[in-house]
C-alpha cells in the first residue's frame, strides 16, 4: 500500500456512453488478468501501485449493472472525487484510484447511493469467489476451457455457461462472472467469449 493516495479527479463521461434510464436485468464482475494489464499498460492500470509495487493475478475491474440488451446502465448520476480512506480501502482490490472512480461513476451510480455501499458490495461478491492463480507453464499458453476450468474446480456451482472469457489480440485480458438480479451465479447474457478450445496466451506473474 503506498503512503500516500490520490484520489482521481471526477470523470466527465463521454455524452453518448450516459444510460441512466436503461433497467438493470443482470450483474457481471468483471476480473483483470493483471499480469496482461501491465504487460500492455492500459489506461485502466497503475504502474506503480499494480505493476511495480505489487503481484497481482486477477484484480477486479468492476461490478457492472447489465440491462436486458446490448445498452447498459451507465454515468446515472455525476459524483465527486471519492475520499481517501474509501480509495484506500479498496486499493488491494482494484490497484487503481483512476479505475475506482471511473467504476463507481459508470457502473456504481446506477444502483448504489454511495462508493462506499457499491464497493462493499463487489468486495463480498469478490470476498465469495475463489479466485485461481493462472499457471501457462514454460509456453506461456492455455486454452479458454482450461481457464474456465480453473474457475469451475474452485466453485461450487459455476459453470462454462457463466464464464467469459475475454482475448485481445490472442492473449487473456479477462474474465467475467455473471450473475442473474439475485447475484447467483447465471448463465451470461452477452455470450461467452473465446471457445474452449481456442489457445490463449497467458502473460506469467513475475
Amino acid at each position: 500500500m503506498p503512503k500516500d493516495v490520490t484520489p482521481a479527479p471526477t470523470e466527465i463521461p463521454p455524452p453518448d456512453e450516459i444510460h441512466p434510464d436503461v433497467p438493470i436485468a443482470a450483474y457481471l464482475l468483471a476480473l483483470y488478468w493483471s499480469p496482461e494489464a501491465c504487460r500492455a499498460g492500459i489506461p485502466e492500470s497503475d504502474k506503480a501501485i499494480q505493476c511495480e509495487a505489487n503481484r497481482f493475478g486477477f484484480t477486479v475491474h468492476g461490478l457492472w449493472p447489465n440491462g436486458p440488451d446490448k445498452v447498459h446502465p451507465r454515468y446515472c448520476r455525476m459524483s465527486p472525487p471519492m475520499r481517501v480512506k474509501t480509495v484506500k480501502a479498496n486499493l488491494c482490490m482494484t490497484p487503481s484510484p483512476w479505475l475506482l472512480q471511473h467504476e463507481w461513476q459508470a457502473h456504481g451510480t446506477c444502483n448504489w447511493k454511495t462508493p462506499e455501499a457499491y464497493f462493499r458490495k463487489t468486495r463480498q461478491i469478490r470476498d465469495r469467489l475463489n479466485i485461481p492463480d493462472l499457471d501457462p507453464g514454460a509456453d506461456e499458453t492455455m486454452t479458454a476451457g482450461e481457464i474456465r476450468q480453473a474457475f469451475i474446480a474452485r466453485n461450487r456451482g459455476m459453470t462454462r455457461e457463466g464464464l467469459n472469457v475475454r482475448v485481445k489480440q490472442g492473449r487473456l485480458t479477462e474474465v467475467w462472472v455473471c450473475m442473474d438480479l439475485k447475484y447467483k451465479l447465471a448463465a451470461c447474457r452477452g455470450g461467452n467469449g473465446a471457445q474452449d478450445g481456442a489457445v490463449v496466451k497467458v502473460t506469467p506473474k513475475r
